[in-house]
């Protein structure tokens, strides 16, 4: 088997024991099969029976399974192929099977929730409309203080001085609009949590409101599972973002507001470890976070 995890600021492939880093993820607006060609091409050959595809770009929504297949018989020879929203990945890797809810944040965010075989999708809506309390977000909002305050609009001078070569590198690019400044905001992410950290009370309010809304998004993940309040759900909180003690520990306050028993635990595996899961185990489509696809 051959499985792939297709995320904003890089995609990973495993194939016979061996795991495959590439910084090739999914453009800013570009389409997913486009995006999965591009690092295909990239690949050494292969060959494999079946492969399972974990991917940002869905928002929750699988559609139209057929032209993956398509793509991975010929790149890779693929008779069966599993196309996962990469929420859903990210949860069975994560709780393994456990009642609760598994919230990745990466570029964007998406949070899935399992009960009792009942699954809610929320956010991943893009990075335009949601995505809220990402890495994009963060880094955006952290980029645009700083020119703000170089331009007077503001006295957070820390910030502007923490966040120093993110501003050089914003003033570099030669369109400002573009796929590069999309990925200078995700790439900008972690220095914003790291001003947070050192004092900036611009970069404080910035982490604050993430965390908040991600905290909401935690929950109302939960009660679409038909989940209750009252009930004990675990949260697995997993990305590159999350890496942040600060930010976990604001997500987890909110999230407790509303959810007091909730159980927060280390992610158990990841989105390759999920989608391995499921190409073995959920051989049927599971609409609309799971479709498959047969040559």
């Amino acid at each position: 088997m051959l499985v792939v995890d297709l995320g904003q600021s890089g995609s990973r492939i495993r194939w016979q024991g061996k795991e495959i880093h590439s910084n090739r993820g999914k453009l800013h607006g570009e389409n997913v099969i486009d995006s999965l060609r591009a690092i295909f091409q990239e690949l050494e050959p292969m060959n494999a029976k079946v492969v399972a595809l974990s991917s940002t770009g869905f928002n929750g929504v699988i559609t139209a399974p057929e032209p993956f297949g398509v793509l991975c018989k010929e790149f890779f020879g693929a008779e069966r192929v599993a196309i996962i929203d990469d929420g859903l990945a990210g949860f069975i890797g994560a709780l393994h099977g456990h009642d609760g809810v598994a919230l990745t944040i990466g570029g964007g965010v998406v949070s899935v929730g399992g009960r009792d075989g009942k699954f809610a999708h929320r956010d991943g809506l893009g990075s335009t409309f949601g995505d809220e309390g990402g890495g994009f977000w963060l880094g955006k909002l952290g980029i645009t203080k700083a020119l703000g305050i170089r331009q007077g609009r503001g006295d957070d001078h820390k910030l502007l001085t923490l966040l120093e070569e993110n501003i050089a590198a914003f003033d570099a690019l030669t369109v400002k609009n573009a796929t590069e400044s999309v990925t200078l905001a995700i790439n900008s992410a972690q220095h914003v949590l790291d001003a947070a950290d050192a004092g900036s009370t611009a970069a404080i309010e910035i982490r604050e409101e993430g965390a908040r809304l991600l905290g909401q998004t935690v929950i109302a993940t939960w009660l679409g599972t038909g989940g209750s309040k009252d009930e004990a759900p675990e949260i697995a909180i997993k990305g590159g973002p999350a890496k942040n003690a600060a930010y976990v520990a604001s997500i987890q306050k909110t999230i407790v507001k509303t959810l007091p028993k909730a159980k927060f635990i280390t992610a158990r595996g990841d989105n390759l470890d999920g989608a391995t899961w499921i190409a073995e185990n959920m051989l049927h489509d599971a609409a609309p976070l799971l479709r498959w696809a047969s040559n």
